[in-house]
């Protein structure tokens, strides 16, 4: 019911607690004025997709990046902006709920408030439908008083709807123009960003004046690449995944009886799986990254597990727990295909009751194969991306009876002789995220709000709120916005032989996998032995808001080198100090140092982007 959405909750004493509680702005947010710096020029980070991401966005392609900067900072070339009109700004919840996502709206709303009282924040009620509906809640101080660092959407309602269709993209531009708001801030993962990317083209070539902001807000933790290092609910929900593992691992520890198999949500990439084995250790993960890299089949995955519980036996330890992501039955490369044949089938009108009878001979034998209750989530009609409905299959449960069965013939065969093997299945997936969000996502939420609207002051389209060396307190935190068509890629498929490769496929903010030659990726690697034998279990605790852990932060955020906007502010300081130093006039020693050291560069960085365009 709309009524619902906004309504005063029911809090209990930490909830009201926590409501209390105000995320401190980095200097830079502070402030009644907006001072801006803009960079260079974007570009791909692919340049062989360059090309159809220009040709699809010509008049949001290429801007440039925007550095925010205290009111009293001697940055040379930023501008400051004092002037702040009273706005009318609308916000969309896209996609599934992420704990932190109401500190976005109430960061939003407390900005417009700062630098205008007059500034109005419109809520869409029910997501994307509440968009094209024109169906709205304005945001007030006394509606936010109950959902301020509260998990949930339940203040606005969501949708996992995409605003892809020429209707519903107009029907997003129809609603703007009549409500006449300035801004419109999407809040979702790699999805809802690129349908804010195709809004903010669509509004600028229809002269809209209303600028569209991108806000990375996403559990998956998968909306990664040289802007944005996290997002938000990421943290919340491997910090809660993680307690509830520990958990199993100390009763199968207890017990010496049982192995656990854990699935995690996280969609196509393993981030969640690989956060939540770093936090809490468990005996094995499998990553649908080296499944896909490694091509190993639905028989290779068994047997490897089976090789683990064996040598587990062999030192009398008859218990364990495994880590599945939710996305690894379709890395796995022959069900991959069954996939699609069956998605094929679907989206040509066959009935599910009938599929089996006219896939291909391979793929009826693999579809028999499978237990009855797989081969019904596998018939379940595909997700709007077109992907499987990952959360309702049951890849812990098909991998637990297949172990089973090996472990059995092994038995008979006389090759494993540890006791009977027992299998509890789990699927952690929606016990975290309506979770109070921790610290670190109050914090990271509630400024990625503010910077949405020192955007929109500054008057951008089409860009993306970020935030770099998040790592350190937030006070050395470096806020920006970085254009959202920078962050696409195009991917590009065979097509037929000796045709060489196509770009088939549109420009969009694809999924980030997780990097297996990435840092986190060698720390996984590195205690992998020492995981699955040596039971190291680690326990985190619950979320902490106060004392020892509250401010502690995703291992893998920790140990990347990341903060690319950092470095990209660097580099221009640099090259600054070089135009200071070889000016007319300056020795010729100077300038030939100048010259020869440039050389060098340009020669590396020409080789490193030809390998790129290969």
């Amino acid at each position: 019911m709309d009524s619902d959405y906004g309504v005063p909750r029911e809090l209990s004493d930490l909830q009201k607690n926590r409501s209390l509680y105000t995320p401190e702005l980095p200097p830079c947010l502070q402030g009644t004025t907006v001072r801006v710096e803009f960079g260079d020029a974007t570009a791909a980070a692919d340049p062989s997709g360059a090309h159809a991401i220009e040709r699809s966005f010509p008049l949001t392609y290429g801007q440039p990046l925007a550095h925010f900067f205290r009111e009293k900072s001697k940055t040379a070339n930023a501008q400051t902006i004092s002037e702040h009109p009273a706005v009318r700004v609308g916000l969309v919840f896209c996609g599934r709920q992420s704990p932190g996502g109401h500190n976005v709206v109430w960061g939003l709303h407390e900005a417009l408030k700062i630098h205008n009282p007059k500034s109005v924040l419109l809520g869409f009620l029910g997501g994307s439908e509440g968009l094209f509906a024109q169906k709205t809640l304005e945001i007030t101080d006394d509606i936010l008083a109950t959902y301020k660092n509260q998990g949930g959407y339940d203040l606005l309602g969501r949708t996992k709807d995409q605003i892809r269709t020429k209707e519903q993209v107009n029907s997003a531009l129809a609603a703007c123009k009549a409500l006449k708001l300035d801004g419109l801030v999407i809040v979702g993962g790699v999805t809802s960003n690129t349908d804010a990317a195709q809004l903010a083209e669509t509004f600028a070539e229809a002269k809209c004046t209303t600028k569209v902001v991108g806000v990375p807000v996403t559990l998956n933790g998968d909306l990664k690449n040289q802007f944005v290092e996290a997002n938000v609910g990421f943290d919340t929900i491997c910090k809660v995944n993680s307690q509830l593992i520990s958990n199993v691992c100390t009763d199968a520890l207890s017990a010496e009886k049982y192995y656990y198999f854990i699935r995690l949500m996280g969609r196509k990439a393993s981030h969640v799986a690989v956060e939540c084995t770093l936090q809490s250790h468990p005996n094995l993960v499998i990553l649908a990254e080296e499944v896909a890299a490694s091509k190993l089949t639905i028989f290779d995955i068994t047997k490897q597990i089976c090789d683990a519980v064996q040598a587990r036996a062999e030192q009398g330890k008859n218990h364990g727990v495994i880590l599945l992501p939710e996305g690894l039955i379709e890395s796995i490369p022959e069900v991959y295909a069954l996939l699609q044949e069956i998605h094929s089938l679907l989206r040509q009108g066959v009935s599910a009751d009938k599929i089996s009878t006219q896939l291909s001979p391979w793929a009826s034998a693999l579809f028999e194969f499978m237990p009855p209750f797989i081969r019904k989530q596998l018939l379940l009609h595909p997700e709007s991306d077109d992907s499987a409905q990952l959360s309702q299959i049951e890849t812990e449960k098909l991998l637990a009876e297949l172990v089973e069965a090996e472990i059995n013939k092994r038995l008979k065969a006389g090759t494993y002789k540890g006791k009977k093997f027992n299998a509890i299945c789990h699927f952690f997936g929606y016990q975290a995220r309506g979770s109070l969000p921790s610290k670190f996502d109050c914090d990271y939420a509630y400024v990625l709000g503010h910077i949405s609207y020192h955007i929109l002051a500054a008057g951008l389209n089409g860009y993306m709120a970020t935030v770099t060396n998040l790592k350190s307190p937030s006070n050395k935190w470096r806020c920006g916005a970085a254009p959202i068509t920078a962050m696409m890629t195009v991917k590009h498929y065979g097509r037929g032989s000796g045709s060489g490769a196509t770009t088939l496929g549109k420009p969009v903010i694809h999924p980030a996998t997780v990097d297996l030659r990435g840092k986190v990726y060698e720390l996984l690697r590195q205690n992998a032995s020492r995981f699955l034998m040596d039971d190291i279990y680690r326990n985190p605790g619950p979320l902490q808001f106060d004392g020892p852990g509250a401010d502690s932060k995703a291992v893998s955020l920790c140990v990347e080198d990341l903060d690319y906007m950092g470095r990209i502010k660097e580099l221009n300081e640099y090259l600054e100090k070089v135009r200071t130093i070889v000016k007319p006039g300056c020795s010729q020693d100077v300038l030939k140092a100048a010259l020869s050291a440039m050389s060098s560069v340009t020669d590396i960085l020409s080789v490193m982007t030809s390998q790129r365009l290969e």
